[in-house]
C-alpha cells in the first residue's frame, strides 16, 4: 500500500529522480544472460535463450542460478557456481548492455531542468560503478548507490533515504523509478512516490496493480510526459 502521506508531486518542488539500474536505466539482461550461459557450459549444459532469462535479470546471479540450475543459496555448489556467473559477468560487464531507448533524452532534459539524478540498486559496488562508467553516466549522476553501500538493501528503505541525504532533498522532493516490487516497497518505506518502469524486466504475471506504485510508465520519456510535464 501506498503509506497515506504521499500525495503526487507538483513540479515546482520536484528537485531529483532516482532509478533503479538493471532493468530501469539500463538493459544489462543480455550481458547477465550470458554470464548464465557461460556458468551452463561449464557443468556441459546448454545454453537458454534471452527471452527466459530476461524476466529474471533484476534478480542478479540469485535468481539466474535459480532458473538454470534449479538451485537455491543454500545448496552446496551455489557458491561455486555465482564465482563462476561473477568472474565472467565481470569482464564481460557491458558487451551488449545499454541504455533503454529514451532514457539519454530523459537525463538530458533532467539535466538541463536543473533536476538531479542518480542511481540507487542493489547491484554490488563493484559491479555498479563500472557498468556505470563503461555506459558513460557515471560522473553525470549525482549518486551512486549500490546494494551493499547500505547494512540493508531494498526493499528496505536505507538505500534511498542515504541517496536524499547525499542530493540533499527530502524524499518528498523526488521520485524512484524501477521495475521490480521491491523497488516500490523500497519507494514507499522511505515515503518516495515510486514509479513502475513497465518497459523492464517484469514478468508477465506480475500483478502490478498490488505494488502500491503511484503511476506506471511504458518508456522513459512517458516520465515527462506525465510526471514532468
Amino acid at each position: 500500500m501506498i503509506p497515506a502521506s504521499i500525495t503526487w508531486l507538483p513540479v515546482a518542488v520536484l528537485k531529483a529522480v532516482l532509478f533503479d539500474l538493471d532493468g530501469t536505466f539500463a538493459d544489462t539482461a543480455a550481458d547477465l544472460a550470458a554470464a548464465l550461459n557461460h556458468t551452463l557450459s561449464t557443468r556441459n549444459l546448454p545454453p537458454l535463450p534471452l527471452e527466459i532469462l530476461r524476466p529474471q535479470a533484476s534478480h542478479g546471479s540469485q535468481g539466474l542460478l535459480k532458473i538454470g540450475f534449479n538451485i537455491t543459496p543454500d545448496a552446496p555448489e551455489f557458491d561455486t557456481l555465482r564465482n563462476i556467473f561473477l568472474d565472467y559477468y565481470a569482464r564481460n560487464i557491458c558487451v551488449h548492455s545499454r541504455l533503454f531507448d529514451g532514457m539519454a533524452e530523459l537525463i538530458a532534459t533532467l539535466e538541463q531542468r536543473g533536476i538531479q539524478w542518480g542511481i540507487v540498486t542493489n547491484k554490488p559496488h563493484r559491479y555498479t560503478v563500472p557498468l556505470m562508467q563503461a555506459l558513460g553516466y557515471a560522473s553525470r549522476a549525482a549518486c551512486l548507490i549500490s546494494g551493499d553501500t547500505c547494512t540493508r538493501a531494498k526493499p528496505y528503505p536505507d538505500t534511498l533515504l542515504l541517496a536524499c541525504t547525499q542530493l540533499g532533498v527530502t524524499p518528498g522532493e523526488c521520485l524512484y523509478l524501477g521495475d521490480d516490487l521491491r523497488d516500490i516497497q523500497a519507494a514507499n518505506a522511505a515515503f518516495i512516490p515510486g514509479i513502475i518502469a513497465r518497459y523492464g524486466y517484469i514478468s508477465t504475471d506480475a500483478q502490478l496493480d498490488t505494488w502500491g506504485a503511484q503511476h506506471m510508465i511504458n518508456t522513459p520519456m512517458e516520465l515527462l510526459a506525465t510526471c514532468l510535464s
